[in-house]
């Protein structure tokens, strides 16, 4: 009997470049190809909103099975919502607070080529900290992601957190160009595994799956294959290779079934 399987997405760096919408080639590849083998699903640190502009118009809950956003703490299955948390209710409205202010107190005293707007961005069960602003130019974007790259600018901001609020029970993760997210500890990607029923294998294909990124954990877990990827084109040739042992092992079940005789 032929195993089902669902392949779980990454969205930055996996189905698109970072924050920019996903090639209409690759999403006719995902819906008519991959989606004829396998249910497909995606999770994103983004909110909901930033997601669904870079996947494509059209019905979002259509194309994916399940559709995950802040690493799984707003979930969705066929359309319908399911349970979701909030981080001010796990942290409490004072812990929370004090975070919120420190960071603000370090940002306003960091030193960088430049600065815009958004330094925090509140979603349901995370904090998104970026310390140059998401407002930023795609152009700027690069430019402190190449600073970034020899600085280490938020590899330091997330030892300093560490060591100021190391009761907070907090795990940081570097995704994209410009933020980090912050989020209770066990809310990164893997939980949204726990909504993921009744498939023999959890395929999950990110790019930020060394120690310290975003997709490291779900990589890393027992409960899924993990397939590191380095762009968008990256993931589709995994995908093709994929599609192609899957089918090969298929033809191979049908030829070991023993013929029924008459």
């Amino acid at each position: 009997m032929s195993k089902k399987i669902i392949c779980l997405f990454d969205v930055d760096g996996t189905l698109t470049i970072p924050q920019q919408p996903i090639s209409p080639s690759f999403e006719k590849f995902l819906l008519e190809t991959v989606k004829k083998e396998f249910d497909i699903a995606v999770i994103g640190g983004s909110d909901l909103n930033k997601i669904q502009k870079q996947l494509g118009s059209g019905n979002l809950f259509e194309k994916y099975k399940y559709v995950f956003a802040e690493n799984g703490l707003i979930a969705f299955k066929n359309g319908k919502a399911l349970p979701s948390q909030m981080i001010q209710d796990i942290l409490g409205e004072d812990s929370l607070q004090d975070f919120i202010n420190f960071t603000l107190r370090y940002i306003s005293e960091l030193k960088l080529p430049f600065k815009r707007g958004t330094f925090i961005e509140f979603r349901t069960g995370m904090l998104n900290i970026s310390p140059v602003g998401r407002n930023c130019s795609k152009k700027e974007r690069e430019q402190f992601h190449e600073y970034d790259n020899e600085h280490h600018i938020r590899e330091k901001f997330i030892q300093v957190l560490k060591k100021e609020f190391p009761d907070l029970g907090l795990t940081y993760s570097i995704g994209g160009q410009i933020s980090f997210d912050v989020y209770p500890i066990g809310c990164d990607k893997t939980y949204c595994l726990r909504h993921i029923q009744g498939y023999d294998e959890i395929h999950f294909f990110g790019d930020k799956t060394a120690e310290g990124g975003n997709d490291y954990e779900i990589y890393e877990s027992d409960l899924t294959i993990g397939h590191r990827v380095t762009c968008p084109k990256d993931t589709m040739n995994q995908l093709n290779i994929l599609i192609t042992l899957i089918k090969e092992n298929r033809e191979k079940e049908q030829l070991n079934v023993p013929l029924q005789c008459v």
